[in-house]
């Protein structure tokens, strides 16, 4: 399931995100590679654990854990700390898959990468080239978005980020651990769940069918969650 999510900062937000990591120090993107990544991996990152990295990365957690369409359609567990990229001159990033298992290096705090994530932090006007193309059974996804809104989609994806020829792309980048582990079980609970959102605009959260369709969500969640 990919879900794409608009709005997820502000643009004031997007400008003082902006302010903290362009100022920040960066450094070749396979800091955080994998074997496999780094044979096609060409980027600029900011370096991880550096004070700006960490400032920036606050300010994404919170304004995800402020959206309601984020929580519903991720159901997160545990986000890994969000990591920020930068596109120029021709750099991409090959076909790859993320890796299973990512840790925060010198800690103990792991996670399984059941969701990855893309936070736009430049205008699409401002670049060109720097399309995330995801891969699935139903072909070719292609995604650019506007600064401030956010993709999500199965880790297990092959994907990659075509040429950057002109301009900059900058964003944020993460990983997190859903509460529910199966993708096609956390798609229809995400279906259900803005279902339940749109009948109870209309009807009010009291209605009989809000609450058989409510109580139907929670018991699902009883059964396939890790809490």
């Amino acid at each position: 399931m990919m879900v794409k999510i608009p709005g997820v900062l502000t643009q004031e937000q997007v400008t003082k995100i902006r302010a903290v990591i362009d100022a920040g120090p960066w450094v070749d993107g396979n800091e955080t590679s994998g074997h496999q990544s780094r044979l096609t991996k060409r980027n600029q990152q900011l370096r991880q654990h550096c004070d700006a990295a960490a400032e920036a990365g606050q300010m994404v957690l919170s304004a995800i854990g402020n959206t309601p369409e984020f929580v519903a359609a991720a159901l997160p567990l545990k986000v890994f700390p969000p990591l920020f990229n930068r596109y120029e001159g021709g750099e991409e990033f090959g076909n790859h898959v993320d890796n299973s298992i990512r840790q925060v290096k010198g800690t103990e705090f792991r996670i399984r990468s059941d969701l990855s994530c893309t936070l736009f932090l430049e205008e699409p006007d401002d670049y060109e080239g720097g399309e995330l193309v995801v891969e699935d059974l139903f072909g070719e996804h292609r995604v650019k978005l506007s600064a401030g809104d956010m993709v999500l989609y199965p880790a297990s994806s092959l994907h990659r980020v075509t040429p950057v020829t002109k301009g900059a792309r900058t964003a944020s980048f993460f990983w997190l651990q859903s509460m529910v582990r199966d993708n096609g079980e956390r798609e229809q609970l995400y279906r259900l769940d803005r279902s339940i959102r749109n009948l109870s605009a209309e009807k009010g959260g009291t209605d009989p069918t809000v609450m058989e369709l409510t109580n139907l969500y929670h018991n699902l969640m009883r059964r396939w969650a890790d809490a």
